[in-house]
């Protein structure tokens, strides 16, 4: 029996695909637990149109990621911290300190989307990765000064 998925089933596959199950397995399981629907025209016409909207809208959202990630590449934000000897920060520089720079610069970014590896804790340049949707990666130059 063809059906198609409503969600992840272990063993047989992932949501909206349209696979072949055994006929008990469909009837005695799958279809009482609401797992799946019988692969009739009309639901193969409508999975098939959900899919083209999940598309375009995944293609929106990497546009939109692909364009903030610009606005993001063309930021340079300047962080001032006290310094003690050998130029040694006094603190590190979090990702929270990077949140508040681009909110300043009017980019909504969370802290948990800033991927900083270890806090920064001297002076200088520095390039951090940040996480946008659909697999984007920005770059964002940090300037870390004395203040």
């Amino acid at each position: 029996m063809k059906v198609i998925l409503k969600q992840d089933v272990a063993t047989v596959g992932k949501g909206g695909e349209l696979v072949e199950v055994k006929d008990g397995y469909a009837r005695n399981y799958l279809i009482p637990q609401g797992l799946v629907v019988s692969a009739t025209t009309k639901n193969v016409k409508r999975l098939t149109h959900e899919q083209t909207l999940i598309a375009n809208r995944i293609k929106k959202e990497r546009g939109t990621s692909e364009e903030l990630a610009a606005r993001i590449g063309a930021v340079s934000c300047t962080i001032a911290k006290r310094v003690g000897e050998a130029d040694r920060l006094f603190g590190s520089v979090t990702s929270k300190d990077l949140e508040e720079a681009l909110r300043e610069e009017g980019l909504l970014i969370s802290r948990k989307d800033i991927l900083l590896s270890e806090q920064i804790k001297e002076l200088g340049v520095y390039e951090v990765p940040i996480k946008l949707r659909q697999g984007v990666t920005a770059t964002l130059k940090v300037w870390v000064v004395a203040k």
